[in-house]
């Protein structure tokens, strides 16, 4: 292979058979169970990068069931999400993610920067209890439930919460394992068709795991809970902030 082919046709890892195809990334009914707890907000502020603030103290839980999702087929997903602020302005920033499917895994780290790694989190209805559970290996180290569908929510509402700026960390090593890409990546979810929305009473309980460090930010008081049905388009990301150039701009 000459090397300009290898340019023209580089896309992902490996090259002859990516571990994934190219974007956009649709996914179809695809199901939320969010929890929104209270933490120590000094913990919470020494996992939240600047130039993002945390905006209280609050962390959502997900448990997530992609079953129809383009190029990635039918998994689960689960992690801890942080409302922040960026100039002012309110998103969310990925603090941890586990899910059990090798290809949204790569894709989500080497395009965005999702904070990765295999796990193995369920979605489902146990009698009149909506439960998440995340595994870490053989030990469990989150539990979510919540009472299904006690009350309907304004999908409206849902809706605009959902169509907030998501925020990143994407990291990539240099050959040496310094860094060669270290960059705040902004994305959006689009073409958003809320489906559902229900909330009820809810509980959530975190464990310790040395490699899975879940109760970093541990619950101090369960907020809220939300079960959303949803169709999204996982937008492609843009650079927010490179934190390798930022101390160039200051001289």
């Amino acid at each position: 292979m000459q090397a300009t082919d290898v340019a023209q046709q580089a896309f992902a890892m490996p090259l002859a058979h990516p571990a994934y195809p190219r974007g956009p990334y649709r996914f179809v009914n695809r199901e939320f169970f969010v929890i929104a707890y209270r933490t120590d907000p000094a913990r919470l502020r020494a996992l939240v990068p600047e130039p993002l603030l945390p905006l209280d103290d609050t962390v959502k839980f997900e448990f997530i069931s992609m079953p129809d999702s383009t190029g990635f087929g039918h998994y689960h997903e689960s992690g801890q999400v942080v409302p922040v602020t960026y100039k002012g302005k309110p998103g969310t920033y990925q603090i941890a993610m586990f899910l059990d499917d090798e290809a949204p895994l790569a894709g989500g780290r080497e395009i965005w920067g999702f904070p990765k790694t295999m796990g193995k989190p369920t979605l489902r209805v146990e009698k009149d209890t909506l439960l998440g559970t995340l595994d870490y290996g053989p030990v469990r180290i989150a539990t979510g439930s919540m009472g299904f569908k006690h009350k309907t929510l304004d999908v409206d509402a849902v809706r605009k919460s959902l169509s907030v700026p998501n925020y990143l960390l994407k990291i990539i090593p240099h050959v040496d394992c310094t860094p060669r890409i270290c960059e705040l990546v902004e994305y959006d979810l689009q073409d958003l068709v809320v489906k559902g929305a229900w909330s009820g009473p809810a509980a959530l309980e975190l464990h310790q795991h040395a490699l899975a460090p879940v109760t970093d930010l541990p619950v101090l008081e369960v907020v809220s809970a939300v079960h959303v049905l949803t169709d999204l388009t996982l937008g492609l990301g843009r650079v927010a902030h490179d934190y390798l150039a930022a101390p160039a701009a200051k001289k």
